[in-house]
């Protein structure tokens, strides 16, 4: 389980408790292991990270962002499954076992779905959220990145296999590597199925809508971009 954190000291001690009480079943039946990826913060995250006995710690320099940090922390891992999710855990840490199980049973790719009939949001996100998520998902249609995917929902797991060559095609360091990794697993005719999942949108998250919004936009026709050249593998591995 990969956590990509920045300036979560605070929090990342509660985060790694919670998860390995989650895990607690998977670790008992093979093994369960987690990884923090400090991306570059100034407040302790990654002592706190190790003070809570997460399994492997890692530091990158400088802040790269989210994207990055799951590549890296994607290397890090040594599990058949690998998986990642926010270190605010807007996702319930219980909601991983259906996911682990979903990518046993043969699946490449595990994404959760916020808009599947049977997800639940305990909290509503706010308008400004609201707007530029249908924002988001208007420019993915026009540029034709995977536009029925939630690709922004913070809860994906892979087969090794797959989250070692979606690490090695992807090259988005910030949230748009959401969008690029589900864009890449379509492309490459990978097996991605879609689970529904309990969201609390938390007021306190580290994105900022407007910015961050902007950014994945531009980031997003940079994608599209890198695609019309033929810098991206297709199925056929070329």
């Amino acid at each position: 389980m990969i956590v990509p954190a920045y300036r979560e000291a605070g929090r990342i001690g509660d985060t790694v408790a919670a998860l390995r009480t989650a895990l607690a079943g998977v670790k008992a039946d093979g093994g369960a292991e987690i990884v923090v990826v400090d991306d570059g913060s100034d407040d302790g995250t990654a002592d706190a990270a190790r003070a809570a006995d997460a399994d492997v710690v890692v530091e990158l320099g400088v802040n790269r962002g989210k994207g990055e940090a799951v590549r890296v922390g994607m290397r890090a891992a040594s599990g058949q499954v690998v998986a990642f999710t926010d270190a605010d855990l807007a996702y319930a840490p219980n909601q991983l076992v259906a996911l682990l199980e979903e990518v046993e049973r043969g699946a490449d790719v595990v994404v959760g779905d916020r808009r599947h009939p049977h997800s639940v949001a305990v909290t509503d996100p706010s308008w400004l959220r609201s707007a530029g998520s249908r924002t988001v998902a208007a420019v993915r249609w026009l540029l034709r990145l995977s536009p029925g995917r939630d690709t922004q929902c913070g809860l994906k797991g892979f087969s090794r296999e797959a989250a070692l060559s979606l690490a090695g095609a992807s090259v988005m360091d910030r949230f748009s590597m959401d969008v690029e990794i589900l864009w890449l697993s379509d492309r490459l005719g990978l097996d991605v199925r879609e689970l529904p999942v309990e969201v609390v949108n938390r007021q306190s998250s580290s994105v900022r809508v407007v910015s961050d919004g902007w950014e994945l936009v531009l980031d997003m026709c940079r994608i599209r971009t890198r695609a019309l050249l033929g810098r991206y593998p297709n199925k056929s591995g070329g």
